[in-house]
């Protein structure tokens, strides 16, 4: 791929604007700009959205107060409001394009297309510098997470993971709580989620029939970087996540909204093993989708002051179990949540930040004193303005590559896991390998067809 290598003046803009994200020193940006002539905090930032369309039109919203020099999608009929509420704004179908016309024009890259072409959006635009929003989960593979969190420390870039709780007043509240000790040493969590089973599961479901593309669909496009396949229209444009050639299914599309408070306030860092059970599922015949139901068992190890942690993830047709202190007419647990058991009581909270977060019965929560507030909120819990602030004040997003990114890998592990249903995976988070389970490292990556990735 041809890459354009920046002008002089971008080049100064794009490297010392940029934060050294986790472990790097940054320059206050006043003192970088007073160094470099560069632009002042209120000059706007040019934004290129790729995948413009459904989740796309919303981060665009979001990001919509700067300059939006350029929108890419695959499919017309989808990013059509995008291209109308943005006249000025270039358009183009493939991403590899845009960068070798405007890379010059670009500051910031939005990537919110289906997990598979992740990777082959983000790699491009962190290797030319940009700094980078991206959709959860980070990619479709640990493999090609790894690249990505790599390449945004060495470009030392801004980026954000589409985790929007993380910006939530709500999870900073969770986390203090815990931290203060709210339920003492915490050795168990249940989260998980029932929702859009009829978009996870697959199985039984008419496959796709042989149908003609959509003219406004470039569909080789929208492969990206798989092998050349026949259409299906099953899995455009909504339901590829059952489909494990594009996405992972339940649990990586929800493990960064649900988990994230756990991960946060625990400090919890990558599993030593995975257990997988599943129902309606046969990991050899039903491998291209997703089951009826999987309950996942992660072990983490013990860090600092807390034990180990046994994480249970619960989807689909296997529930959370409903925790013996909810009160009579609360005995009902919502669907998509997290139970977090400690040595002095329980947590429970909903998703997207921990969101409705208490103690449970209520007559514990009416007796706690909150902690003091120790760690600082966004503003409005708005997560596309804490990337677009970061990226001007010089300082690391709230969920950048680094943790957004190892925080996504819990959701591909357990796919992978699903595909080893019953065996039981130690992980070694250190060599990115099963210790193990050779056919489970086979699944860590995928092949690529040539000119995606280079």
């Amino acid at each position: 791929m041809n890459h354009l290598t920046p002008s002089p003046s971008r080049r100064a803009f794009l490297q010392t604007s940029a934060v050294a994200a986790f472990g790097f020193q940054f320059v206050p940006a006043h003192v970088v700009r007073a160094q470099n002539g560069l632009r002042a905090p209120s000059e706007k930032i040019r934004i290129a959205v790729i995948g413009c369309g459904g989740r796309g039109a919303v981060d665009l919203k979001g990001v919509s107060g700067e300059e939006i020099v350029a929108l890419c999608d695959v499919d017309d009929r989808r990013a059509a409001k995008s291209f109308e509420e943005h006249p000025k704004a270039k358009r183009f179908k493939d991403f590899r394009k845009m960068f070798d016309a405007m890379g010059n024009d670009i500051d910031a890259v939005v990537v919110a297309t289906p997990d598979h072409t992740h990777a082959a959006a983000c790699l491009p635009a962190l290797d030319l510098g940009k700094h980078v929003y991206c959709e959860k989960p980070l990619a479709h593979t640990v493999k090609e997470v790894r690249r990505m969190r790599k390449a945004a420390l060495e470009k030392k870039v801004i980026t954000q993971v589409g985790n929007q709780g993380h910006s939530s007043h709500s999870i900073r509240l969770f986390v203090e709580m815990v931290q203060a000790g709210a339920i003492g040493n915490i050795t168990e969590i249940h989260a998980g989620c029932d929702a859009f089973r009829d978009v996870y599961c697959r199985i039984g479901k008419p496959a796709s029939q042989p149908a003609e593309v959509p003219k406004e669909l470039d569909w080789s496009l929208w492969m990206g970087p798989l092998k050349e396949h026949a259409y299906e229209p099953a899995a455009v444009p909504f339901a590829w996540r059952g489909f494990s050639a594009y996405g992972n299914g339940c649990i990586a599309d929800w493990v960064c909204h649900i988990v994230d408070p756990s991960y946060w306030a625990l400090d919890l860092g990558a599993p030593t093993a995975i257990t997988a059970e599943v129902t309606g599922y046969d990991p050899v015949k039903d491998a291209a989708y997703y089951p009826k139901g999987s309950r996942i068992t992660y072990e983490f190890a013990g860090k600092g002051s807390r034990g180990p942690v046994k994480l249970v993830w619960h989807d689909g047709e296997s529930t959370i179990p409903t925790p013996p202190e909810l009160e009579e007419d609360k005995r009902k647990v919502v669907g998509i949540g997290a139970v977090i058991i400690g040595d002095k009581g329980k947590i429970m909270h909903g998703s997207h930040g921990a969101g409705g977060v208490r103690i449970i019965p209520e007559s514990k929560m009416k007796g706690f004193t909150m902690p003091p507030q120790t760690l600082p909120r966004v503003e409005k819990g708005d997560h596309h303005k804490d990337w677009l602030d970061a990226i001007r004040a010089n300082r690391p997003a709230g969920s950048p590559f680094e943790y957004g990114g190892a925080l996504s890998e819990i959701g591909l592990l357990g796919m992978i896991a699903i595909r080893h249903a019953g065996q039981r995976l130690e992980w070694d988070n250190e060599t990115v390998a099963f210790k193990n389970a050779p056919s489970a490292n086979a699944l860590l990556d995928k092949q690529y067809r040539a000119g995606w990735i280079s």
